[in-house]
């Protein structure tokens, strides 16, 4: 006895046609990619059908940040996501510039800070670089951007940060490679 599932052309399985309202995710990876929180096998509804409730699952993390509206009503799957994802924001939260964007959801940002040299009674400037994970609800994040980051659990070997807010660049003359900005 064969269990036969449907599968397109290109050999992945599809979604149940019968669903209402739910919107399929983007498909951009070689495994299906779907929220956790949804269950989306449903096969029919007792009674009325509720308005309102959608098949994505998103929240807020607090702290006074709103929910992108691009996270609500995305349809992109990101698992290390603060608004859709399995990432609670805990700890630190920082101010810093956007350095590089050339990886997969993820940024390098440059933190400038003062340290003081009691010998010289006098501060110096410093540096440090961060991998921090943006999330696809931040769209066009370029270098010379501000972003504000929150600690979570580590994500990755170096990424220990999650995006949750971004303003565009003001002055794009600006080289952000080395100017020194306090936040």
């Amino acid at each position: 006895c064969f269990v036969s599932a449907r599968r397109t052309t290109a050999g992945t399985a599809t979604m149940p046609s019968n669903v209402q309202g739910y919107k399929e995710a983007d498909q951009h990876e070689k495994a299906y990619q779907k929220q956790d929180a949804i269950f989306i096998g449903k096969k029919r509804v007792i009674g009325k059908p509720k308005r309102g409730k959608g098949f994505r699952f998103w929240k807020s993390v607090g702290l006074g940040f709103k929910t992108p509206k691009t996270a609500i009503e995305g349809t992109y799957v990101d698992k290390k996501c603060p608004f859709t994802g399995n990432v609670s924001i805990r700890g630190r939260i920082l101010k810093a510039m956007v350095i590089s964007a050339k990886m997969n959801r993820t940024i390098i940002v440059r933190r400038d800070y003062l340290r003081y040299v009691s010998k010289y009674r006098r501060f110096e400037k410093r540096h440090k670089n961060m991998a921090v994970h943006s999330s696809p609800c931040f769209e066009n994040v370029k270098p010379g951007d501000v972003v504000t980051v929150g600690q979570c659990r580590p994500i990755a070997k170096t990424v220990r940060f999650n995006v949750l807010a971004h303003e565009p660049a003001t002055n794009a003359a600006l080289n952000v490679k080395k100017a020194f900005r306090m936040f």
